[in-house]
């Protein structure tokens, strides 16, 4: 009875468990690549982060036209004093205090009329602004593309190897059983069955690593598409063992590409920025014209006093002057500094082109010589699985050939993935 117990107890366990990871599953949804990218575009932080920003600088954008408009302003003030704000002597001996208490305020406008172009450069640079951060959100989205095809590819790696693990596995597994057979009835000794169970121990300990790998690699996609983790696998095509399509149609004229790329056109929009700042600098150190009006009311006399009023101002910062020139030479060094950097860096996006397609062509012939080894080993490991069952070959060379035949498929399939993010690279180096 206490057996019986036990043994409902471990089934009740295992259905708990297929249950379990039934629910799994279901759960998961198998994306391609585009809708992995998709995914992270829509929900990544950086990407929220940099549309925030872009936010930030429209509203920056709008402060900036307000200085066009007139400032106005509103005030009031109350008081009383034990004495008046006035004496008069009226009579010897007699004096009359005026003012005691009282108050006053109003309201009033002022126009710029002349401020030396800081509102205009001023509203230029939100604009600078504004679209440098559109820019910096091309680049953010570029790189969580890179980085969610990184991901995408890595987990394809990962499944592909374990395919071919498991392909071994069905063939240790058959190998093992002949041998078996084979020493059972004397015709080989032990050591071939030992070599066996030896390399599927390999392969089971190859097999834990490559699935904690892989959980780990789901997780982090997920994170980075702002889904649950396990809740994501993918969907691929390595193309059998077909060659992907020539990169040749990618290629493209670097010194043209160079002004689409969001890089060049940030160092643009730097120089821009650093030029409005040094004329802003320069009004600074100018005269400032502006006029204006008001209405004003005050009862310091026991009696209201309303009343309209206009201004003219001009205001010359003569003392700034001699430091200004200095700050204004500082100026000019930032923004030769921005010229320097937008020729030098320049230099440096049009070798990373240069050296992005030649990547992504290297990568194509890895692809290459990696299917012919395949085709290579899988001949080996035919040839010699027929020697071995002849006896001209040993144990040892049959699983060596077994070894190759795994290693020439993963280095296919890590060359694929390879490619593919070589690909990704180049058009994002050349502002695609």
């Amino acid at each position: 009875m206490l057996i019986l117990k036990h043994i409902m107890k471990h089934i009740f366990a295992i259905m708990i468990m297929a249950a379990a990871s039934s629910m799994t599953l279901l759960a998961q949804r198998a994306y391609t690549l585009e809708e992995c990218i998709g995914e992270a575009i829509t929900n990544n932080v950086r990407i929220k982060n940099a549309d925030n920003d872009i936010a930030s600088a429209e509203h920056g954008k709008k402060e900036a036209l307000t200085n066009y408009f007139p400032s106005v302003s509103a005030s009031g003030a109350g008081f009383i004093a034990n004495k008046g704000l006035l004496e008069l002597d009226v009579a010897p001996g007699t004096s009359l205090d005026l003012a005691k208490d009282g108050v006053l305020g109003g309201i009033s406008a002022s126009m710029p009329i002349f401020t030396g172009g800081r509102i205009v450069n001023g509203n230029k640079l939100a604009q600078v602004n504004l679209e440098a951060s559109r820019l910096q959100r091309r680049l953010a989205e570029n790189e969580v593309r890179l980085t969610t095809e990184r991901y995408f590819w890595q987990i394809v790696t990962l499944k592909e190897k374990l395919l071919t693990i498991t392909a071994i596995e069905t063939q240790l597994d058959t190998l093992s059983q002949d041998v078996e057979t084979a020493v059972d009835a004397g015709l080989t000794n032990r050591n071939d069955l030992l070599q066996v169970r030896l390399r599927r121990n390999e392969m089971r300990s190859n097999r834990i690593a490559m699935e904690n790998a892989l959980s780990v690699l789901r997780r982090l996609l997920a994170q980075y598409m702002s889904h649950d983790a396990d809740s994501i696998d993918v969907v691929h095509d390595t193309h059998g063992n077909r060659l992907p399509e020539r990169p040749d149609g990618l290629l493209c004229n670097h010194q043209s590409a160079l002004m689409s790329t969001s890089e060049y056109n940030l160092l643009q929009k730097d120089l821009e920025a650093g030029r409005l700042q040094l004329r802003s600098t320069r009004g600074k150190y100018m005269p400032t014209v502006a006029v204006g009006g008001g209405y004003m009311y005050d009862n310091l006399l026991d009696k209201d006093h309303p009343f309209w009023i206009g201004f003219a101002s001009v205001s010359i910062p003569i003392s700034d002057w001699w430091g200004g020139s200095h700050n204004v030479k500082k100026q000019k060094l930032q923004v030769r500094n921005a010229e320097n950097r937008l020729a030098d860096q320049s230099e440096l996006l049009l070798i990373g082109m240069e050296n992005a397609w030649n990547e992504v062509t290297d990568a194509y012939t890895q692809v290459e010589i990696a299917l012919e080894s395949i085709g290579q080993a899988d001949e080996n490991l035919r040839l010699q699985t027929d020697y071995y069952n002849a006896g001209t070959c040993t144990m040892s060379d049959l699983l060596e050939a077994q070894s190759l035949y795994r290693q020439c498929r993963d280095r296919y399939v890590e060359s694929y993935a390879q490619y593919e993010i070589k690909k990704r690279e180049y058009l994002q180096a050349t502002g695609r």
